[in-house]
């Protein structure tokens, strides 16, 4: 029977990812001790390797690229309803209703 599937913190992984690299210890033994996927530990250990510290930034710390999207999202919304505001002021002011 398969595992429930399970979320692990940030600091967690990091953590994991630190027993392997810190303490010298074979990713089969940190996946032992801490009860984790061989395969899990190695992706984290492998993201850890590309991204350092900021490689885990969980749901709460979006990343600064994620971050500037949400705002540049906000602010395409915001002008598009200015943007229709103005369409119905010019067509309302080009024809009034007599």
């Amino acid at each position: 029977m398969a595992r429930a599937r399970t979320t692990y913190t940030a600091e967690f992984k990091l953590r994991a990812v630190k027993m392997v690299l810190d303490q010298k210890l074979s990713v089969a033994e940190v996946a032992r001790r801490l009860d984790v996927g061989e395969n899990l530990l190695r992706q984290w250990k492998k993201t850890f390797a590309a991204q350092g510290d900021a490689a885990f930034p969980g749901h709460g710390n979006p990343t600064p690229a994620e971050d500037e999207l949400r705002h540049l999202r906000a602010e395409n919304a915001r002008l598009k309803a200015e943007r229709d505001l103005l369409k119905k002021a010019a067509a309302y002011f080009a024809n009034p209703p007599s």
